[in-house]
């Protein structure tokens, strides 16, 4: 199937865009490969293979949820610019 340049200028047309002559042969062009390629991959032997959603194999990329010590409230704090009653002091932002 080609792309004729009626087709192109309805599809221009259907997305709101207009297209130069200038551009017209660019847009042919391209869209005539992408069919082409489609050709391609409809030639493909895909018996027996079953379809997939998915272009890599999903793996579950979470972890297990295992507790771990956590730093001491005085670790926490020694690298802090200021604190106040045993908390970090920050600037204030409600009035």
């Amino acid at each position: 199937m080609k792309v004729t340049a009626k087709d192109v200028k309805h599809i221009a047309n259907l997305s709101r865009l207009t297209v130069s002559d200038s551009e017209m042969d660019k847009f042919l062009e391209q869209f005539n490969q992408i069919l082409n390629y489609a050709d391609i991959l409809q030639k493909v032997d895909t018996t027996g293979i079953e379809p997939s959603p998915y272009v890599i194999p999903l793996n579950n990329v979470l972890r297990e949820d295992v507790a771990v010590p956590g730093v001491s409230h005085e670790e926490a704090l020694k690298n802090a610019p200021e604190v106040h009653n045993g908390g970090f002091k920050v600037p204030r932002v409600i009035e």
